[in-house]
């Protein structure tokens, strides 16, 4: 008996990450619903990076509590349109190059990611100069997967 459960621990172990791009593109009952989605949690996320630029450029002052909620916006938005990128959702802004190059454009997400802690850490230090390098940062991990992977 313990055997057997053991073979069936096992087995479903290794059966689940098949399991997970079924879960991801049944979240959408269409492909025009993923792409949908996924334009819109990155133009949310894109409007409240957005708002921080005056601040950084040193063209508004800085008020560290609305950097502050802006980026905590942005981090959170950050990591909802991943998984409307799944097979069969090509189309939107997307170029080819996010499927049949997928490990590149992972690694592009878990640089944002990283990216984004250090502007949440710089954010939640007060430090304008900080936030000026981390959002730099920030920035530059957009520009590198948009230049690689989204349509203009």
């Amino acid at each position: 008996m313990k055997r057997l459960l053991r073979v069936l621990s096992v087995a479903c172990i290794a059966a689940a990450p098949m399991l997970l791009p079924a879960t991801a593109a049944a979240q959408f009952a269409k492909p025009e619903d993923a792409v949908k989605y996924r334009e819109s949690a990155l133009t949310v996320m894109s409007n409240h990076f957005g708002r921080i630029a005056p601040v950084v450029r040193g063209q508004q002052p800085y008020d560290a509590a609305q950097v502050k909620a802006d980026v905590a916006i942005v981090a959170m938005m950050s990591k909802l349109p991943w998984s409307a990128f799944g097979p069969g959702t090509e189309g939107g802004g997307a170029r080819p190059a996010v499927w049949s190059d997928n490990a590149r454009f992972k690694q592009g997400q878990e640089r944002l990611h990283g990216d984004i802690d250090k502007l949440v850490a710089a954010a939640d230090s007060g430090d304008l100069a900080q936030v000026r390098t981390a959002y730099g940062a920030v920035a530059a991990s957009c520009k590198a997967c948009h230049d690689n992977f989204r349509n203009r």
